[in-house]
């Protein structure tokens, strides 16, 4: 559950172009007699849809300190998320680029407010990032501790203390993806966190119990 030592691994560059879609040589051509190159254009527009091209795991233990309750190994965070960048990067790497973060929040203790290049952005063409990512993390330090008190991974929400230990799990784990957010939007990696928990299924056990 580690990035780049967990078995999620980013496929190698000369597998995939920038937009994902595999490059099998200058003279491959479709079924129909036209250029690999056309036909990727005509994948790249607006209107088609892309397909994933990476998934990654970052692993609980590898971004939280997980002998401590609710502690963000805060280097190992950051390290990540500037590993996922290069690896979306679809510049050729000769020149260093300027990062322009997406955490426009004030955090607590900040002395300041934060600060935004918006007419940086505004004068961009693109971000040069193939964001076809999906980023997926454990909860290492967090969430486990109200779970295991509570039970939570039993189910049988009918019990008092299993929905409040609900409760309290999912505080944890959101404030956690929350940070993960953030550490990407500062690196310039436009994100926003999705939770399976919206995706209407329960466990029982570790099974499945419900699905809808």
């Amino acid at each position: 559950a580690e990035l780049n030592s967990s078995g999620a691994q980013i496929p190698e560059p000369s597998a995939f172009s920038a937009s994902g879609h595999r490059r099998d040589g200058d003279c491959a051509r479709t079924r129909g007699g036209a250029p690999m190159a056309e036909a990727a254009r005509k994948q790249r527009s607006p209107a088609a849809p892309r397909p994933v091209r990476c998934i990654v795991k970052l692993g609980g233990a590898a971004i939280t300190n997980k002998g401590k309750l609710e502690s963000i190994d805060e280097e190992s965070l950051r390290s990540a998320c500037a590993q996922l960048r290069q690896a979306m990067s679809e510049s050729d790497g000769t020149a260093p680029e300027k990062v322009r973060g997406m955490d426009w929040s004030r955090r607590p203790g900040d002395p300041a407010d934060p600060v935004v290049d918006a007419e940086g952005f505004a004068g961009m063409a693109g971000l040069g990032l193939d964001s076809n990512f999906v980023v997926v993390h454990g909860a290492g330090s967090f969430g486990h501790f109200q779970a295991s008190r509570s039970g939570v991974h039993k189910g049988g929400l009918h019990s008092t203390l299993v929905k409040a230990g609900f409760v309290a799990t999912r505080i944890s784990v959101t404030s956690l993806n929350q940070e993960i957010v953030r550490a990407l939007a500062r690196e310039g990696i436009p994100s926003v966190g999705m939770s399976p928990f919206a995706c209407g299924w329960s466990t029982q056990r570790r099974d499945v119990s419900k699905l809808e």
